[in-house]
């Protein structure tokens, strides 16, 4: 789909601070409380292309590529062999950033719209979710409020077919390390401070492709 660019790097990654807890149960974050949130989760003097304090493989972190002819700008294709997602730009570029997909049956390859955007998101596991792993998710069956340590993590893309809601999204995690695995519930997880730069460049509206996991020719690295 996509052949690689080069992407200019070029200062040092040093670790996030902790991580805190999220807030209390119904209370709402103030958009003073979401701008703390995203500092805590961007690593300091932060360049997309070099700071890595999440240990991920230097394939996984930002680059701009070369995007083949025909795909529509604004437009996110995800590579789920690579494990890459894939941002559509003017001129015939693409940002690539390093994704984890769902486990096993549980990802969805399709063609999805995102509806909805989201900046530090509630979240509320499927009961799905709760049926197949009741230890992980029951506690949170009423919901899980905002906040680093939140399931969804800093952004939320949220897919849809239609008006229909598929519950599936292309999010912030927690769990950065688990970036180029098989990890998640059936969404697309992303490094938080990643995400954060994906999300202030997509518009409500475009078309998101979810590429098939198995038996399907991956973008060359």
């Amino acid at each position: 789909m996509l052949t690689r660019r080069h992407f200019i790097a070029t200062t040092a990654a040093l670790f996030s601070p902790p991580i805190s807890r999220p807030l209390l149960a119904n209370n709402w974050p103030t958009e003073l409380q979401k701008d703390a949130w995203d500092a805590q989760v961007t690593p300091p003097n932060y360049d997309p292309a070099t700071s890595n304090p999440w240990g991920l493989h230097p394939r996984f972190l930002p680059q701009r590529v070369v995007a083949n002819d025909g795909l529509r700008p604004g437009d996110i294709h995800v590579d789920a062999v690579a494990r890459y997602l894939y941002h559509i730009e003017e001129g015939g570029t693409a940002m690539r950033y390093g994704v984890a997909i769902g486990e096993g049956d549980l990802y969805e390859p399709g063609t999805y719209t995102v509806r909805r955007k989201a900046r530090w998101p509630h979240w509320t596991p499927t009961q799905s979710m709760i049926e197949r792993e009741p230890e992980a998710y029951a506690q949170y069956a009423d919901g899980m409020e905002p906040g680093p340590s939140n399931a969804l993590g800093s952004r939320a893309l949220y897919l849809y077919v239609g008006n229909r809601d598929t519950y599936l999204r292309i999010h912030g995690t927690p769990y950065p390390r688990s970036i180029g695995s098989r990890a998640s519930s059936g969404c697309v997880r992303m490094v938080m401070a990643h995400i954060n730069v994906l999300y202030d460049e997509v518009e409500a509206g475009v078309t998101a492709v979810l590429y098939p996991a198995e038996n399907f020719v991956s973008a060359q690295t």
